[in-house]
């Protein structure tokens, strides 16, 4: 058992709750609590569902969830990460400006070509410096206007990312939720059936089997006018006395902590009788025998 499925466990206690009460709280089947108790995992149906059950239980039993995932990071499996567009590197071009260099032609002895030739240089360098000057000016602007264009892309990627994300979770946990429906169907399907079975008939006296039952609750119902006497398996008896249809006309018992019931009928031509709703048919008709007596055994469903 992990220390996250003892912390829950502690939790759920101190709650005074049952898996049962937990089930049927966060409709996650009973397996899967148990699963998370002990930090078994391998039967969830994956990794989103045992964040979607552990976010579920946490809840239930008054724990922030985002402090679970957090404190016990490790002891959880990690959701599968999205495709993630790897970002846009960023991209400097620089264009290597050389000067340009002019060569000057040697001073000519004569004083007229010394003077053109100066003045040619000077034009030439005033020329070429305005050109360069505007290369400089335009340059930080196209730098800037492609660092725009990154940092734009690098915003949608991690737009998408998120998006991508929240869609996951939404899905994994609409997917838990049908599964826990899916489980609870199966459950109700495959419940069995409360039975009540004969198990020894003699005489007047009959012996009858509860099965598949989580309870027991027993009622004598006169249609007319009868006496009975019901009693546990002790021996005590639980109640003894007329029933009659315009007086005292039913007696009902819970059963449930006892293992037997016992009922002495003395007019079993106008008494009914029923477990948990359900009508018993006398093994013996009434019409051979008048008096019946009537055990039922009671053994609590197990889970």
């Amino acid at each position: 058992m992990t220390e996250l499925g003892n912390r829950l466990k502690e939790a759920r206690l101190a709650k005074d709750m049952s898996l049962d009460d937990l089930q049927k709280v966060t409709k996650i089947q009973k397996r899967y609590l148990v699963g998370i108790e002990e930090g078994d995992y391998s039967m969830m149906p994956g990794k989103f569902y045992v964040r979607a059950f552990i976010k579920q239980y946490a809840e239930a039993v008054g724990i922030e969830p985002e402090e679970i995932f957090e404190q016990y990071k490790n002891d959880i499996p990690a959701q599968m990460n999205d495709d993630i567009p790897e970002k846009l590197s960023r991209v400097q071009s620089r264009k290597d400006l050389s000067g340009r260099t002019s060569k000057l032609f040697d001073i000519l002895p004569k004083i007229l070509i010394g003077v053109f030739i100066v003045g040619l240089i000077a034009v030439l360098y005033n020329f070429l410096g305005a050109k360069d000057q505007a290369d400089k000016e335009e340059k930080p602007s196209d730098l800037t206007d492609e660092q725009t264009v990154i940092e734009e892309s690098e915003n949608l990627a991690e737009n998408k990312k998120d998006e991508s994300a929240e869609k996951k979770e939404e899905s994994a946990d609409k997917d838990a939720n049908d599964v826990n429906e899916k489980d609870k169907d199966q459950e109700t399907e495959e419940a069995p059936k409360q039975e009540v079975a004969v198990v020894q008939s003699s005489g007047n006296e009959t012996v009858y089997e509860l099965k598949n039952a989580d309870k027991f609750e027993l009622e004598v119902l006169s249609t007319g006018e009868t006496w009975v006497n019901i009693k546990n398996g002790k021996g005590d008896s639980l109640f003894q006395g007329m029933l009659t249809a315009d007086g005292t006309k039913s007696q009902k018992v819970d059963f449930s902590k006892e293992t037997e019931a016992s009922i002495v009928v003395g007019n079993s031509t106008q008494t009914e009788i029923y477990v948990n709703g359900e009508k018993i048919e006398y093994k013996v008709p009434p019409s051979k025998s008048v008096r019946q007596d009537i055990t039922i055994k009671y053994a609590p469903k197990t889970e």
